[in-house]
């Protein structure tokens, strides 16, 4: 037959059990303490600071688009096609981007552009694309792109060329 055990009873021998291994457990360290060593285990090699490479010379803008490759930025333009298309008169969440380089900055006419890209004036200069994809919401505050930009100037540079190379 099974007695009915009370929860201080429980308690009692939850104590007295955690007791009893703590005190086993700091006998035990007593016991069995690790010997000091006379000298390290393992050495620490400090290794001698490597003498700071060249730093690499920025290109310029020319120079980068001289080395531009369409082929290449046919590729990196695969991350605008979520809201841009390379074919002319197709619009999607951003304008066609067919010819850009070269033409007035809002000249989509069946677009609706935000007040921000409404406000700019002149051309889709190559300089100013390369300028602009770097980083749009902080060239056009405003402007409704969520687009963060394209931090390799390499990259800016062969879309560019791609963007370029699709019309006459």
């Amino acid at each position: 037959m099974l007695k009915k055990v009370s929860f201080t009873k429980l308690l009692g021998a939850g104590s007295g059990a955690l007791l009893l291994f703590v005190l086993v457990d700091r006998a035990g360290g007593f016991y069995f303490t690790p010997p000091e060593l006379e000298k390290p285990a393992y050495v620490v090699i400090e290794e001698e600071p490597e003498t700071p490479a060249e730093p690499e010379q920025e290109l310029t803008f020319e120079e980068r688009m001289a080395q531009a490759d369409a082929a290449a930025g046919e590729r990196v333009f695969n991350q605008c096609k979520s809201c841009h298309r390379a074919e002319e008169g197709v619009n999607a969440v951003g304008p066609s981007l067919y010819g850009v380089v070269g033409r007035p900055v809002h000249a989509v006419a069946d677009f609706s552009y935000s007040d921000a890209m409404a406000g700019l004036e002149g051309e889709w200069t190559a300089e100013r694309i390369y300028e602009f994809i770097a980083a749009p919401r902080d060239v056009v505050p405003g402007t409704a792109m969520t687009f963060a930009g394209l931090k390799d100037p390499q990259d800016r540079a062969n879309v560019i060329a791609y963007l370029d190379s699709l019309d006459d």
